[in-house]
């Protein structure tokens, strides 16, 4: 301990601290959201807050947590000013999510999209995958990969999926779009491209992930399905390659069980589409 220039009461005093935190670690999550919730509150408040939440703690364990954790440096910040865009769905309420709204869907007429990630390179590294699907015909109708979930991103699947559309002679111009509220999709570029040049309707989920169960269900599925080969691939470009490949074995080959058993292009060919 002399070599590394520690003394023995900074040895103990780590060692007391390091299992200190580990004992009460649960208590850090919710910890932090009372801390960003309620900047105001002080140990009193926050100790009956973690009770009233099922967390039995007295204020003396609250007051240590707070100085480990450095809580009161997150208190002194300030909240980021909520956006024009995000004030305006918090005011609109339930109303923002248009495919609830909705009783029969046909073809076309409701797209989803999101975020997901993938593993590569034997686990050592992700990428980000956002697909567009249809609801009724399940197709996949564009997909971008890179390393992550941006703008840039986005608008590059989108600009797949538009051009699908038109192939298959559909319109654009009144087609829902549902997603949930993350920055890409409540940003400028996203919202101008989509909405303003396309003159698209953007339904927005109410409960992130869990109010978009397409779009999950399908990342999911897509993922477990072909784990392994993209598991296996040792660059970015070639797990372009190979989800490229199996987006087209989705679209055209597997069979959908909601299609009765055939694939989206077959299920659209017989519909004459």
């Amino acid at each position: 301990m002399e070599a590394l220039g520690l003394s023995k009461r900074t040895l103990y005093y780590s060692q007391k601290k390091r299992s200190y935190e580990e004992k009460y670690y649960h208590l850090r999550k919710p910890l932090l959201e009372i801390a960003r919730d309620h900047p105001e509150y002080g140990c009193r408040r926050t100790t009956r807050e973690l009770n009233e939440r099922g967390y039995p703690v007295d204020k003396k364990v609250v007051e240590k947590l707070h100085r480990y954790w450095g809580l009161s440096v997150i208190k002194t910040v300030k909240r980021p000013r909520e956006s024009a865009v995000r004030a305006l769905l918090r005011e609109a309420g339930c109303r923002i999510n248009l495919v609830a709204q909705l009783k029969d869907i046909s073809d076309f007429d409701v797209l989803y999209t999101d975020f997901t990630e993938i593993r590569y390179q034997r686990g050592m590294a992700k990428a980000q995958l956002i697909p567009i699907i249809d609801h009724r015909s399940k197709l996949v109708l564009g997909h971008e990969i890179g390393e992550s979930a941006n703008t840039q991103l986005a608008l590059g699947a989108w600009k797949k999926a538009r051009s699908t559309l038109k192939k298959l002679a559909q319109k654009i111009e009144g087609t829902i779009i549902h997603h949930d509220q993350d920055g890409v999709f409540i940003g400028h570029r996203w919202l101008n491209q989509v909405m303003v040049k396309d003159k698209m309707q953007i339904s927005f989920s109410l409960d992130g992930a869990k109010g978009n169960v397409y779009i999950e269900s399908f990342n999911g599925r897509f993922k477990e399905e072909n784990r392994l080969l993209f598991w296996e691939q040792e660059d970015l470009e070639s797990l372009r390659k190979v989800v490229k490949s199996r987006m087209r074995y989705y679209n055209q080959v597997r069979k959908h069980s909601a299609l009765d058993y055939k694939s989206p292009m077959k299920y659209l060919k017989e519909k004459g589409k």
